[in-house]
């Protein structure tokens, strides 16, 4: 995978941090242009001349290490691997992009990180969206040999490089480890909602559902981009000509309009997050001939995007909910309550239950976190976006939305194959999990 600061996708964080896909590095121009400007810059530059936050206007001879070493923080336990190795790729990235003024050294020592399996020991908490200071400084410590690398799930020495001083706060200036949880909850994220699709089509089915509010002239009547793909997949996967009722509950009848709503939810949150992945947010930015105090660094637009998406997942799993419901009810299967094998039997009765607990989880963290703020370093920063949390929060919302679907997947396939003794379900609701990971999602 060769990055160059311009085209770096979700899908490809995803790879990279979980396939060990190899890295490597397009032209270095942009970094070399950007660095060489910064080696001419004279008057006061903000961490590179003065100190920070607060002490901004304190002019300060090389601060750039000890800024690192007090950077370096963290609580919690750690994240894990993958997510630390994806930090390293978006890094890396958007130092290809220009703008941070760093030595143009630092993305091949980045690269042979991410390469030779490296990641830095990066602690949950430390950031709160205007810049993921603290797990960068620590990152800028193993480089440094100050701190170990991990490896394997060990301690260990690792990749070197001297920074000068001027390299501090340019390396540290970035949001990367928000945005490499970011990336890989959207790319994650879509699978699942690909993989709603086709288990709404298994409860269609199961329940001789209408396509009627799937029609085309429906979609064209209201045309929302996602909402008419979705319908039009949906159409396309029920294979047999379904009985029409004259009203179905929304869990069918609204289908394509709640699911398509998450569907444009996702696209959103991609492209937000994949212009991050490939933009200079750092501040100051060296581009030209100066150096431009800025705040790139905020991250406003990734943290409303993926709150919008949170809600959205929250929707869809309500309506999964809601068909799991009519699979458990006779005037909708025609078969036993809760596709009991015989009467009184408790059949699948718990899915409900295990569903709704998802779905709580869910609404929890669909809780916006742009509605909250904090002014912090004597009020110089007065404002944050919380980003990081919407991200983590993103990656949290996989376990509960994938439980919720394999619960109304477990229903529609018993549907289709027929009721069977009470026995413990933990098994097939575990099959239902995995299915969902297939490509045809079938039974």
């Amino acid at each position: 995978m060769k990055l160059n600061g311009t085209a770096l996708t979700c899908a490809q964080v995803h790879e990279a941090a979980y396939g060990r896909t190899r890295v490597s590095i397009g032209p270095l121009d942009r970094a070399r242009a950007s660095w060489a400007t910064a080696q001419g810059l004279t008057g006061p530059v903000y961490g590179r001349s003065t100190g920070v936050g607060a002490n901004r206007d304190v002019r300060l001879d090389s601060p750039g290490l000890d800024l690192l070493r007090s950077h370096a923080c963290g609580a919690g336990p750690l994240v894990e691997a993958e997510r630390a190795r994806a930090m390293l790729v978006v890094r890396l990235n958007q130092l290809m992009a220009g703008g941070s003024g760093i030595d143009p050294a630092v993305p091949a020592v980045l690269a042979e990180a991410v390469n030779d399996g490296f990641t830095p020991p990066v602690r949950t908490y430390g950031a709160i969206g205007t810049g993921d200071l603290a797990a960068l400084a620590i990152t800028a410590l193993c480089l440094l040999g100050e701190l170990p690398w991990r490896r394997d799930g060990l301690e260990t020495a690792g990749p070197r490089f001297v920074f000068a001083s001027g390299d501090a706060l340019p390396f540290i200036s970035s949001g990367a480890a928000t945005l490499a949880d970011a990336a890989l909850a959207c790319h994650r994220l879509g699978g699942l909602l690909d993989a709603a699709v086709d288990v709404a089509a298994l409860s269609f089915t199961a329940v001789d559902a209408s396509a009627e509010p799937l029609a085309g002239a429906v979609q064209e009547a209201r045309p929302h981009p996602g909402q008419a793909r979705v319908a039009g997949r949906l159409r396309g996967l029920l294979t047999h000509e379904l009985a029409t009722r004259v009203q179905d509950p929304y869990g069918y009848r609204a289908f394509a309009q709640v699911h398509g709503a998450a569907v444009e939810a996702l696209e959103r949150a991609t492209a937000t997050v994949e212009t991050d992945l490939n933009a200079a947010t750092e501040n100051p930015l060296i581009t030209g001939t100066l150096a431009w105090h800025n705040g790139n660094f905020h991250s406003a637009p990734v943290a409303l995007a993926l709150d919008a998406l949170r809600a959205a997942l929250a929707q869809t799993a309500q309506l999964s909910t809601a068909r799991l419901a009519t699979l458990m009810n006779p005037a909708y299967t025609g078969r036993l309550p809760f596709l009991a094998d015989r009467p009184g039997a408790s059949g699948l009765m718990i899915l409900e239950y295990v569903a709704q607990d998802a779905l709580a989880e869910l609404r929890h963290l669909a809780t916006p976190v742009t509605t909250g703020t904090a002014v912090i370093s004597l009020g110089t920063e007065d404002h944050a976006g919380f980003a990081t949390q919407a991200a983590r929060h993103a990656l949290r919302c996989l376990e509960p939305l994938e439980i919720v679907l394999a619960c109304e997947r477990a229903a529609a396939v018993r549907v289709r194959r027929g009721a069977s003794p009470d026995r413990p379900l933990t098994d097939e609701l575990d099959e239902a999990r995995a299915a969902l990971a297939r490509p045809s999602h079938a039974p």
